[in-house]
């Protein structure tokens, strides 16, 4: 009877675990290309599902859906937060949303839905990329739309965790020729690089490691180039389930005996309006501004397009991230 019980108490486990629509992958590598697969277990309190729709979020690019027989496959287009470098060709929109309807999923009934796409290179290793899925049937709906990441909510976004990559196939497996340290009062500026555009790109990026050896915070308020109208400090980050890039239009800080990486996908420098493409190979120069320590050129190695700099690992020395 014992036996029994438990068996009972396990069966009912698996059922309260497996009742959310979730991937069926858990991890997936930086730089990599992935079939990802949304798990469909049950209907809407026990009604057939006619219509599931996915949303996929950014740093997941040049996705393609897998169409399923019995299925109305329709998409839905949008502009990228950045572009992406796709076998040679600048890619600043894409898929963004997927449906399949006219089906007929009864509740007890269990199916997938696939898109094939791929992880974007400088999607930061533990970074939880959210697919939010709605289904729908004829007198309800079982959405899966919270990205907030709590286990304690009724209806949690389908996810996945990007780890470091393995440098795929082309997607950005080549490390850049960062650039010697340079100083400027207390704060020492390393790993300069920036990344090959293409001809008529309007924008270019430039990343380093700033150490601010001083006992005073500094700030990095300004910078320019010969290359660019104008350049701007950025920040990438999650808002939701959705990277979105913004000015920093008070500066970076850059707090005393910490390190700031400026990265792919984080904190960066934005050319805006170049003047010319930044080629492969080349150096471009850039003069920074900081509140205390005052202007200093620092010349930024041309990488790949896809170059990512040396590998600082996780940076858990000191580094520092903010959100403003």
């Amino acid at each position: 009877m014992k036996s029994v019980l438990i068996a009972g108490a396990f069966a009912a486990l698996a059922t309260t675990a497996s009742a959310h629509a979730t991937l069926e992958q858990n991890e997936v590598k930086a730089g990599e290309t992935v079939k990802i697969t949304l798990r469909v277990p049950h209907g809407c309190k026990g009604e057939a599902t006619h219509t599931v729709h996915i949303a996929l979020p950014d740093g997941f690019y040049a996705a393609k859906p897998m169409p399923k027989a019995g299925w109305e496959l329709t998409t839905a287009t949008g502009a990228y937060a950045m572009p992406y470098n796709n076998h040679g060709r600048e890619m600043t929109e894409g898929l963004r949303e997927v449906t399949w309807s006219g089906g007929d999923l009864p509740d007890a009934w269990y199916d997938e839905f696939s898109v094939r796409g791929t992880f974007g290179p400088d999607v930061a290793p533990g970074t939880v990329l959210f697919f939010p899925a709605i289904q729908t049937c004829a007198n309800g709906t079982a959405d899966w739309t919270d990205t907030s990441g709590s286990h304690d909510v009724p209806n949690p976004a389908p996810k996945v965790t990007v780890v470091a990559g393995g440098g795929g196939h082309g997607h950005g497996s080549v490390s850049d020729h960062a650039m010697g340290a340079v100083t400027a009062g207390a704060l020492e500026i390393s790993g300069g690089f920036s990344r090959a555009t293409l001809p008529n790109a309007p924008v270019g990026g430039g990343f380093m490691t700033i150490t601010n050896t001083g006992a005073e915070d500094d700030r990095l308020i300004g910078a320019s180039s010969s290359v660019a109208g104008h350049l701007e400090v950025h920040e990438m980050a999650m808002e939701g389930d959705v990277m979105k890039m913004r000015e920093l239009a008070d500066g970076l800080p850059i707090p005393a005996g910490e390190t700031v990486e400026l990265k792919p996908g984080g904190f960066h420098i934005m050319f805006m309006e170049l003047q010319e493409p930044l080629v492969e190979g080349e150096t471009v120069t850039v003069k920074l501004t900081f509140e205390r320590a005052g202007e200093v050129e620092v010349p930024l190695m041309i990488g790949k397009m896809n170059a990512k700099g040396h590998d600082h690992g996780s940076m858990d020395h000191g580094s520092h991230s903010m959100k403003d």
